[in-house]
């Protein structure tokens, strides 16, 4: 059975920092390009940031550049998502996702990605 599975969200203040985890089970996961996507209130979901297989393709959101580090530990079969510098705009619900058969240019696309966790909240409050 495929699961994903999301920790780390919280409320944080802004300007703090969280560090999410998603720990996946039931698939080979180091042969999935891994995701992270976020839906905040009223909105729709988006790309936040994507990892390849190895760890050496890197994509992120204009957003969130320079604030965001997506990595993964293929021997943990867990992928990260370390935010710091958080703002209220990043209030959300974060989720991962994995993706098998890679497209070209296509890291950001929700319906690139056969499976999703099931999210985890982040609060930028004060």
């Amino acid at each position: 059975q495929v699961q994903l599975v999301e920790s780390g969200g919280g409320l944080v203040q802004p300007g703090g920092s969280l560090r999410l985890s998603c720990t996946a089970s039931g698939f080979t996961f180091s042969s999935y390009r891994m995701g992270w996507f976020r839906q905040g209130p009223g909105k729709g979901r988006e790309f936040v940031a994507a990892i390849n297989w190895g760890g050496g393709n890197l994509y992120y959101a204009d957003s969130v550049k320079g604030r965001f580090t997506i990595s993964r530990d293929n021997t943990k079969n867990t992928a990260y998502l370390q935010m710091n510098s958080l703002k209220p705009e990043d209030t959300a619900v974060y989720y991962c996702a994995a993706d098998l058969v890679p497209t070209v240019g296509a890291a950001a696309r929700p319906d690139e990605y056969d499976y999703w966790g099931q999210g985890t909240q982040v609060t930028v409050s004060s």
